[in-house]
This record gives C-alpha cells, structure tokens and sequence, in this order.
C-alpha cells in the first residue's frame, strides 16, 4: 500500500493518530537499545507497545519481541506480543499477502487481509491510446508499491474526490503495454458506462478477480476483440460484488 492508502485504511479501523517514520540511513543504523530510546522512548513517549510474535528491529534486525520486553522492563514501558494467525496458506503476513497478489490471487489475497487489496493515487495523463480504441482509461503510477501479477484484472473503483465522486466497476490492466513498446509498468483502468474528466481525481482500484494475463496481439482489431470479451467477463463476475 502507498502511505495514502494505509493511512486511510488504518482510520477505517479507528485508530486516532498515525505516525510514519522516514526509514533514513540514521534510522537505519540504529541497534535495538538506541532504536527503542532514541525512537519509542523519547520520541513517541509509548507507554505499551504490541507487536506480533514475528517482531525484529534494530540494525540487522538483531532485536526481537524478548530483546523488546526486557528494555520495556529496563526503561519503563510495557509489551503485548500477539501469536501469528494461520490460515490456509500458512502464516498471515505482508510477505503471504505479496506472495499471492505476485500469483494473480487477489481473492486469497483478500482473505488475508480482510479486504480487496486496493492500490490508491491520482489519476494522471496518458497517450490516449484506449480513447481512440474506444476504452478510455485511467492512468496511474504503482511506482514504490509491489506490483501484482501482470494482467487483466476484474476491478471495483472509487472516486475518492472531485464531481465524479463514487463508487464504480471495470477491468484493470497492470502491465507494460508490450504491443507499444517498452514501458514502465502502470495501472490503467476501464470504468463501465462512465463519462467525465477524471484528471488528477485520487481513486481506489480495489482487484478482485485475475481474468487473464499480459499478452501481445498481432493486431489492434484483436486487441480491442480481447478487451470486450475482458469487460464481458468482469461484469459477469463483479455482477454480485
């Protein structure tokens, strides 16, 4: 997730105050005892920390949730440690959840996480190529996020700000365009029955289903025959989310 989208997620939760520390190269040489002074002690002032069982910090990751309660013993704050949760694919943890969104899971993915995993930002210019397809998209940058299995994906949208505010469905597709070229990879998104300008609008790609992956075509007739069986599909399968 962007810092927007977990800020926005964690508020959902009802956590009040949120603070995100710039992971810099002092923070980074930090051992556990000056992490825990320096950072929780007198810079966050915590009282009572929880952590999952599976905790490290510190330079190295050297420090871990016994290293933790015995400074919390030593400098007067307390330490709830939480068991890990199984579930079918072992473990759930952030490394778990990007395994299966690298694997095209968005739904096992979901399970995990306890919502459709959502990539947020703003909606930026592009080369106009679906508007002259007839399948104008909207373009963002997955730049800094993990990048989920390339393809064609079953997706539902909010428009978080701007005139056009609401909720919508459409077909995703995270990839590198490879009929036009190198590029970077990005997400475009093909938003149902929908008119208006949407430039610059922050929106929510929640992907719920992998309808198939990143493929060249011979031509742009086959592309575009491609693109409306994709959009088929979505509506099918988005038709009881």
């Amino acid at each position: 997730m962007s810092s927007s989208a977990k800020a926005t997620r964690l508020e959902k939760l009802g956590v009040e105050k949120l603070y995100e520390l710039n992971f810099n190269a002092t923070l980074s040489k930090f051992n556990p005892e000056e992490f825990v002074r320096n950072v929780l002690c007198e810079g966050l002032r915590l009282k009572h920390i929880l952590v999952g069982d599976d905790f490290c910090f510190g330079k190295d990751r050297k420090g871990n949730v016994q290293t933790l309660k015995r400074l919390g013993t030593d400098m007067g704050f307390g330490v709830t440690s939480l068991k890990l949760i199984k579930g079918k694919h072992g473990e759930l943890s952030s490394t778990s959840i990007r395994n299966l969104l690298s694997q095209g899971k968005p739904k096992e993915a979901a399970g995990q996480l306890g919502h459709w995993h959502r990539i947020e930002g703003p909606v930026i210019g592009g080369e106009q190529r679906g508007r002259v397809l007839g399948y104008p998209t909207a373009n963002m940058e997955l730049q800094d996020l993990h990048i989920p299995k390339l393809g064609v994906y079953a997706a539902l949208i909010d428009v978080l700000n701007g005139p056009h505010k609401g909720s919508y469905k459409g077909v995703s597709s995270i990839g590198v365009r490879p009929m036009f070229g190198q590029n970077s990879p990005n997400l475009e998104t093909y938003i149902f029955d929908f008119s208006g300008d949407i430039y610059g609008a922050q929106l929510s790609i929640a992907l719920v289903e992998f309808l198939r992956p990143e493929l060249s075509f011979d031509s742009v007739e086959a592309l575009v025959e491609q693109m409306a069986s994709d959009c088929e599909n979505a509506k099918e399968l988005l038709s009881t989310s």
